[in-house]
C-alpha cells in the first residue's frame, strides 16, 4: 500500500464534524469502528473511550488543515509533528498480495496494526500518511472547502493545485450561488439605471 494514501484517513476522521452546522457524526463506537478497513485489528478495539480521545485528534487534525489552507506551512508542520510524536507509527514491510514477473513478491510498506488502542491506531496511521502527503505534494495540497457553510477537509490532488472545494456538489453550490449574486447585483444595477 502506498503510504500517502492513508492521508484518506485524516480526511475522513476531519469530516466527521461539521463545525458550521453543527453536526458531528462521531457519536458511537459504530461510527469509531467505521473509520476503519474491515480488515484492521484496531476496529475491533474500539469502545466508548474512543470517541472523546478520537474527538481530540481530529480536532488537532482540523487545526493542520486549516493552517495549511490560511498558507501557514510552519505552523501546520509543527501542528502534524506533535501529533506523530504522540503517536507513533510501526512500519513493516510487507510482499503479500504482490508478485513480480518471476513470481517474488513485490515488498513495500504497511503500517503495523499492533497499536494498544482504536484511537493510537487510526491516529499513528492517519498522521503518517498526511505526513507522507504533505512532504511529497506540498503543504499547500491540504485544504478547506471554501463553499460555505461548508469546512470539510480536503487533499489537492489536482494537476495544477487549483482545488478549492471539497466535492463536486460544494463546487456546484458555489458557483451557482456566485452566479445568482451576479445576476442581482446586474438587475439592481439595470434598475437603478431605469
Amino acid at each position: 500500500m502506498e503510504l500517502a494514501s492513508y492521508a484518506d484517513l485524516a480526511v475522513r476522521l476531519v469530516n466527521t464534524e461539521e463545525p458550521e452546522r453543527g453536526t458531528d457524526s462521531l457519536t458511537s463506537v459504530d461510527a469509531v469502528r467505521g473509520l476503519f478497513s474491515d480488515a484492521a485489528r484496531a476496529r475491533d478495539l474500539a469502545d466508548e473511550s474512543d470517541l472523546p480521545r478520537l474527538r481530540a485528534v481530529r480536532t488537532r487534525l482540523r487545526g493542520v488543515f486549516e493552517a495549511a489552507a490560511e498558507g501557514e506551512d510552519i505552523r501546520s508542520v509543527d501542528l502534524l509533528n506533535s501529533l506523530l510524536m504522540e503517536f507513533p507509527v510501526s512500519p513493516l514491510v510487507s510482499g503479500h498480495d504482490y508478485l513480480d514477473e518471476a513470481g517474488r513478491p513485490r515488498w513495500h510498506l504497511h503500517l503495523a496494526d499492533n497499536s494498544p488502542t482504536a484511537t493510537a491506531h487510526f491516529s499513528a496511521v492517519a498522521c503518517m500518511g498526511l505526513a507522507v502527503h504533505l512532504t511529497e505534494l506540498g503543504a499547500d495540497r491540504l485544504g478547506i472547502c471554501q463553499a460555505a457553510p461548508c469546512r470539510n477537509a480536503y487533499l489537492d490532488t489536482s494537476t495544477n493545485r487549483s482545488r478549492r472545494y471539497c466535492s463536486d456538489r460544494c463546487a456546484t453550490r458555489a458557483n451557482v450561488a456566485a452566479y445568482r449574486a451576479r445576476k442581482r447585483l446586474e438587475a439592481a444595477a439595470a434598475a437603478a439605471e431605469g
